[in-house]
């Protein structure tokens, strides 16, 4: 297999991550310096930083309610990074991030092509989130949060908002842009004051105390994969290329 997915697997890091970590010179195989693309067998002695990499055996996905200040990382060197945070014994990362100053739902897992799956856009994958802001909401807010926003040199995907109170609103992406939401709400004239997420697809933050994480339930494991079904874990670029070939 190609050895950016032996190390999402391994639980490692992502795919995108590893490619990274290769690029950097990071990774070995048998003893020399691993490059992007390159083929593997699960026999071979493949290390990152210095340290053998075996591949995990058992899937792992947790469901954590993630403080405020905790750091969405695997990076040691990051004080509060989420994996030390969580300190689980078996090597995780996150599906995703949420920033900083955000708090809520956060998946965690050693899957790899779990996470491409439920992190493509093109895979149109829901995330919920309560947000409140500095100011009274308007219509003319709701209605362009909805249709869409003009940030990071595109338009931001139409969404649905719904409005809780004068200061406080749901919203459901199905995309994950950079802090898309501040974002969103900056270009409009409002600050963010609080941020929680409440959903990705059908896992839910529901009486999940702050600061801590359970196990998926095989329920929630059987939806998830039922959706997954029709999903790709390959982006848009690696899709038309695999249809062209």
């Amino acid at each position: 297999m190609r050895l950016n997915k032996f190390l999402s697997e391994a639980g490692i890091c992502s795919r995108r991550e590893a490619d990274r970590l290769i690029k950097s010179k990071k990774v070995t195989v048998n003893g020399s310096v691993a490059i992007v693309g390159m083929q593997i067998e699960e026999s071979d002695d493949i290390c990152v930083k210095g340290k053998p990499v075996k591949k995990e055996n058992a899937e792992v996905l947790l469901l954590f309610n993630k403080p405020r200040g905790i750091v969405c990382t695997a990076e040691k060197r990051e004080k509060n990074n989420v994996i030390d945070y969580i300190n689980y014994q078996t090597r995780i990362y996150p599906i995703g991030r949420l920033d900083k100053e955000s708090e809520g739902l956060l998946l965690m897992t050693n899957q790899g092509d779990l996470v491409n799956k439920i992190m493509r856009a093109g895979n149109f994958h829901e995330k919920e989130y309560t947000v409140k802001v500095n100011k009274k909401i308007t219509k003319n807010f709701l209605t362009h949060m909805s249709e869409g926003v003009p940030i990071l040199d595109t338009v931001t995907r139409a969404c649905k908002v719904r409005k809780i109170d004068e200061y406080t609103f749901t919203i459901i992406l199905t995309q994950g842009l950079n802090r898309q939401i501040r974002r969103m709400c900056e270009y409009l004239n409002y600050e963010v004051v609080a941020l929680r997420r409440e959903r990705v697809m059908n896992f839910k933050l529901g009486n999940l105390k702050r600061g801590e994480h359970r196990l998926a339930t095989a329920e929630e494991t059987k939806e998830l994969n039922e959706s997954l079904k029709d999903s790709t874990s390959l982006s848009f670029k690696e899709r038309a290329n695999k249809e062209n070939t």
